[in-house]
């Protein structure tokens, strides 16, 4: 029973997704087609996540641990990346107006492919002129005001979660710290006990709880900086999963509930 139950739940979820997602794209369309019409294309994917975990009934919990950051004010935000339901519930939590960097191969998607081609930032990892043309487009993201999103681990890589993929990637911190923008390390404490990264797809219910965690200023640092940045964000990271799982209850009441409105 349980396993038909969740199987219902997934079908739910999934007709959502997809419905809000075909619901809103003429629109997102028609703003992808000039440059300056962009950050209307990139509110329409907020719309989408804060009508679709309503929705779907998972309530989605954050808490800032010290200063919030601003809206209007560039920054290279970094996760954690457990499963894919990430970036959905970025779309949500994060108020910037911000690309994702990517894997190139979800351009393919049909639709959903065209808007992550037109509004984020692709990257083929087995291609080094790709990750250095990534970069580039990055750089000048950050130079126009525009907020960047990168997982440092690579992708989904690590096996046993929460226990994070070892050794970050250099990408986000030295792009931070060219371009002189803050750091914001920000842990998603259980995506994937929501949506896991397996073989047979399937979305469990519950609620969603993230920290956003205190930017990190990189002005006047250089790239000798870069290797302690990263040990201190995976740290800072490790130690916030490694916390929550121990006593999931103890953190509920420091959050706050992120609703439609």
């Amino acid at each position: 029973m349980r396993r038909i139950l969740l199987s219902l739940y997934s079908v739910w979820a999934a007709f959502w997704f997809l419905f809000i997602f075909l619901l809103i794209f003429p629109f997102q369309y028609l703003f992808l087609q000039k440059e300056s019409w962009k950050p209307l294309a990139h509110r329409c994917n907020r719309i989408w996540a804060q009508l679709f975990f309503p929705l779907i009934g998972m309530p989605v919990f954050v808490r800032f641990e010290g200063e919030k950051p601003d809206e209007h004010r560039a920054y290279v935000f970094v996760s954690n990346h457990f499963s894919y339901l990430d970036i959905a519930v970025y779309m949500l939590i994060v108020k910037n107006y911000f690309a994702f960097m990517g894997k190139s191969v979800l351009k393919k998607a049909p639709l959903f492919g065209y808007m992550f081609a037109k509004l984020h930032i692709q990257v083929d990892r087995n291609d080094p002129q790709s990750r250095s043309k990534s970069l580039q487009r990055s750089y000048r993201a950050l130079s126009q005001g525009r907020s960047m999103v990168i997982y440092p681990e690579g992708g989904i890589k690590a096996t046993h979660p929460p226990a994070m993929f070892p050794n970050f990637k250099d990408g986000a911190f030295k792009m931070a710290v060219k371009q002189q923008v803050p750091i914001v390390p920000i842990t998603l404490l259980n995506n994937y006990k929501r949506l896991p990264d397996k073989k047979k797809i399937g979305i469990y219910p519950g609620a969603i709880r993230a920290v956003i965690h205190p930017p990190i200023e990189t002005k006047g640092l250089g790239e000798d900086a870069i290797t302690r940045l990263k040990e201190d964000v995976f740290a800072l990271m490790q130690t916030t999963l490694d916390e929550y799982h121990r006593d999931p209850k103890a953190h509920r009441e420091a959050y706050e509930r992120f609703t439609v409105f």
